[in-house]
């Protein structure tokens, strides 16, 4: 049984129900209930993956596979281990798709509600608490693979329909979890992009009243727009009761391209102070309102160049003491991934990465994966396509992310991923139910590698009070 207490909104803080003081620090479960591609090492979406397996692989094989993953990616060790590192909490990112199916909107899956409450009670019985993440929308919150999104168009805000069925399942995950303490509460849309905002402000009220009209107690962690970055539609109005307005805050010498820390990343010096004042920007909202400061995710990438760890790590160190300093909760990510920014790697010598190897090493190539990738191996692709933007559309600059970044999305991220995706998929083609079995189990905590660097850091900071 949980001895977690309910915590809610009190000023600029989170407290329990003696009204001490709660901070979150904790770390983001990517690649479980919501798959991404450098998190497991497929190229694309993850819709369009499970696709091209399911047909590679055979329904017996496919099924072997997913269900030993899901096990075994985060079970009781998994707990054990993060609570030993002094975390009291994990974000639990999840799929829609693992509730209801597109062809039955709002036929509720029961498995997908069981594998989730498996892992919140596995958290809760080492002490930690749980914030249920709605990691994919229908339609897509966002244009980019995260939202599992295989097109980079961001279709959830211009169709009622799929705001009428994110609703509906947020209705259920509250009817569920309303006696639960151990949940600390909701994020209902991680990472929302939204050209106008107004539709992402009214929907938070719409969702507000939903939820509160099933469960009245969980706190709310709403993500600003423009990818967690942008909080300018809230200051229209007074902040919503009980909910913690959460920033995304990756550092910009954190990516696979800088190269120093201190240091120069793309033309601009970055030191801790220049790190806080990001920071700072990012969480003004939520200074100005008086309302918890709670950093959704963050982290810096490491690079296949080990020596570069010290660097990158001295980036994590500083951001801790900022957040720390400024009475900010954090949720690092992410917990278990194939090597870029995972506290546990999966083994390079397992049977998993083994089978994969081929097509990981030509997805790095081609730079297919959008976190984690680098288009050096296709400048000579890119290069003429960006003339081109410069001389016939120069004021074209869409959005989010701009023309630079809307290019490599087209070329890198879907056109050159989707026949990658196919390449992965043969992979696996006669593979029986228990070499399927096998390869997930690489990602058991047992056979995975502990990232002993990043692990020392956290528990030096937490053990200190930081």
């Amino acid at each position: 049984m949980s001895t977690l207490q309910w915590l809610h909104a009190d000023g600029d803080r989170l407290a329990d129900e003696q009204g001490r003081t709660v901070v979150l620090r904790g770390v983001g479960l990517g690649g479980w209930m919501n798959m991404e591609n450098f998190v497991t090492g497929y190229p694309g979406s993850e819709r369009e993956i499970r696709r091209l397996l399911r047909a590679a692989m055979g329904e017996e094989a496919y099924t072997s596979f997913f269900d030993t993953f899901l096990t075994d990616f985060f079970d009781e060790a998994d707990a054990r281990h993060l609570a030993s590192l002094g975390l009291n909490s994990v974000r639990i990112p999840v799929n829609y798709r693992h509730f209801e199916d597109d062809d039955r909107p709002m036929e509720w899956k029961e498995t997908g509600f069981a594998r989730l409450d498996r892992v919140v009670t596995l958290l809760a019985r080492h002490g930690l608490y749980s914030v249920i993440d709605l990691h994919a929308l229908p339609g897509a919150q966002n244009q980019h693979w995260h939202s599992d999104n295989p097109t980079h168009r961001s279709e959830f805000w211009t169709h009622r329909h799929f705001q009428d069925r994110a609703v509906a399942l947020w209705e259920q995950l509250a009817e569920r979890y309303k006696d639960r303490p151990e949940v600390a509460g909701y994020n209902p849309v991680n990472e929302p992009a939204e050209p106008t905002g107004e539709v992402l402000a009214a929907f938070y009220r719409r969702l507000e009243r939903a939820i509160r009209a099933v469960d009245p107690r969980h706190v709310l962690f709403l993500d600003g727009n423009r990818y967690s970055t942008d909080f300018s539609v809230f200051a229209r109005g007074e902040p919503l009761p009980n909910c913690v307005y959460t920033a995304h805050d990756y550092a910009l010498p954190g990516i696979v391209g800088a190269t120093a820390y201190p240091g120069v990343t793309r033309g601009e010096f970055f030191d801790s102070s220049v790190v806080e004042q990001t920071f700072l920007r990012r969480t003004r909202y939520m200074r100005e309102t008086g309302t918890p400061v709670w950093i959704g995710e963050f982290g810096p990438v490491y690079s296949a160049d080990r020596s570069q760890d010290v660097w990158r790590l001295a980036l994590l160190r500083d951001q801790l003491e900022i957040y720390a300093e400024h009475g900010a909760g954090w949720s690092l990510w992410t917990y278990k991934d194939i090597g870029l920014q995972g506290l546990v790697t999966v083994a390079p010598d397992s049977a998993y990465l083994r089978r994969i190897r081929p097509v990981l090493e030509q997805k790095q190539r081609l730079g297919a994966d959008s976190w984690g990738g680098s288009d050096a191996g296709v400048r000579d692709v890119l290069d003429p396509v960006d003339a081109l933007f410069e001389r016939e559309f120069p004021g074209f600059e869409p959005y989010p992310w701009g023309r630079r970044q809307y290019v490599a999305g087209l070329v890198r991220h879907i056109m050159l991923a989707e026949p990658l995706a196919e390449r992965f998929a043969r992979l696996f083609e006669g593979i029986t139910p228990e070499e399927a079995a096998e390869a997930a189990r690489s990602f058991r905590f047992d056979r995975t590698v502990e990232r002993t660097g990043l692990s020392a850091v956290l528990r030096h900071h937490l053990t200190r009070g930081g």
